[in-house]
């Protein structure tokens, strides 16, 4: 019997330990490479996307002082659209995978907890396909340069992913409309 406890005790330990391992992002990001638009083909449903119904786009470029400019847009379910203008500072070297990025004001950036981590998890090697998410796997966004994308690449992608650790069942595609 106490053999069978310590044995759950260790196989529910290892699996603490596993749930609360970071994720990992790639290697290396280059910055002004993935500057540009960004079509949202899925994510985890979050609160500040709630309104959000359909073509979700994130537009990054850089700014004078080494920031990166967001912008991000989405329509309603009425058709209204919703912008939001945000900043993005990377953490640490020039080619860090590790960004943060806020949407309050300015005037609140010296606040931490008004930054939020978004790290580049996954990204292929022509920049088209990446996900996007933060070291406890509470968020996650698969974008994509293009409203569409193949199935095989997307496919590939949430292979990856799910040996990372993510639930894929949380995830939701993106609607993308054709103009």
């Amino acid at each position: 019997m106490k053999k069978r406890l310590v044995s759950l005790l260790l196989l529910l330990s290892s699996l603490g330990a596993y749930a609360l391992e970071a994720v990992t992002p790639i290697a290396s990001l280059n910055v002004p490479r993935y500057m540009g638009s960004w079509y949202e083909i899925a994510k985890y449903p979050n609160f500040f996307q709630r309104k959000c119904a359909s073509n979700t786009v994130a537009q990054y470029s850089t700014q004078p002082d080494g920031t990166v400019r967001v912008f991000n847009r989405c329509t309603q379910e009425d058709g209204k659209v919703i912008d939001a203008l945000g900043q993005a500072r990377q953490i640490g070297e020039a080619t860090s995978p590790k960004l943060e990025v806020r949407f309050a004001p300015a005037w609140l950036s010296f606040l931490p907890f008004v930054w939020g981590d978004y790290w580049v998890i996954d990204i292929d090697t022509d920049y088209q396909l990446v996900a996007v998410s933060e070291p406890k796997r509470e968020y996650l966004w698969i974008l994509s340069r293009t409203p569409d994308v193949s199935t095989k690449a997307y496919d590939e992608l949430l292979g990856r992913l799910a040996k990372s650790g993510f639930d894929l069942t949380r995830l939701e595609k993106s609607k993308q409309t054709k103009p």
